[in-house]
């Protein structure tokens, strides 16, 4: 399992604007790029979009169902990789003080994915966590904040 967190110093409400814009997926998700609505209204639970993967000059598509959603603070994923199986995404996003603590979990659901999946590929799977935090984090600090405009 793949547990990885990073303080965002922006309210709960501007983290939960760009986990709830599924145009936005491909912004912070590494690998991913040209995110589409493909069922539902993201984030409801069951609403999915594909996107494209990109590595190198080979692209694939991929596609991710939202299993749950309480907003502003939990949203799951279920990522299919076609061959590899699905895995689990959880994204929580708590407050600390008037920053927002985001925590990512990761694991294998179905297919050979779970099989080869070991403290190696945890390993890497944390790299990818830590870049897609940092990229999560530089889309929310970055943007105009709603929350603030608000209030």
């Amino acid at each position: 399992m793949a547990v990885r967190h990073r303080l965002i110093e922006r309210p709960v409400a501007d983290v939960w604007a760009v986990l709830a814009d599924g145009s936005r997926y491909g912004d912070w998700v590494v690998g991913t790029s040209d995110s589409r609505p493909q069922e539902g209204a993201w984030p409801e639970v069951g609403s999915g979009i594909t996107y494209t993967i990109r590595l190198g000059r080979c692209a694939v598509s991929g596609s991710t169902v939202v299993r749950r959603c309480e907003e502003p603070g939990v949203l799951e994923l279920e990522a299919d990789s076609g061959r590899l199986g699905t895995a689990r995404i959880a994204v929580e996003v708590r407050p600390w003080g008037e920053n927002a603590l985001v925590i990512i979990d990761e694991h294998p659901l179905r297919g050979p994915g779970g099989l080869l999946h070991n403290t190696a590929v945890d390993a890497l799977i944390q790299l990818r966590h830590r870049t897609m935090l940092a990229r999560l984090a530089d889309v929310v600090e970055n943007a105009p904040s709603p929350a603030r405009a608000a209030a």
